[in-house]
């Protein structure tokens, strides 16, 4: 076995009463569902960070669009046709 680290964590009532129960029916230690827990959380992504700049440019081209006006010559269709495509 890997060696251990020790951690104290802090957890609700019920869920350490749902944690007992649940090592209880499964034969296992309360500890080990909690590493197998761990286990799961660190085997997905991460979850990638925003683009702050991404976003300021994409506000900054809007921006553009709205200060030029509206389309000159207007548009040949009507919003219920759009709707019926």
């Amino acid at each position: 076995m890997r060696r251990m680290k020790r951690k104290q964590v802090y957890i609700q009532a019920d869920q350490d009463q749902r944690l007992r129960a649940l090592a209880r029916r499964n034969g296992t230690t309360e500890s080990h569902l909690l590493r197998e827990g761990i286990n799961r959380i660190l085997a997905e992504p991460l979850p990638q960070a925003l683009d702050h700049q991404a976003w300021v440019k994409s506000r900054e081209f809007v921006d553009s669009l709205i200060r030029r006006g509206p389309v000159k010559g207007g548009r040949s269709w009507t919003r219920e046709e759009a709707h019926e495509r």
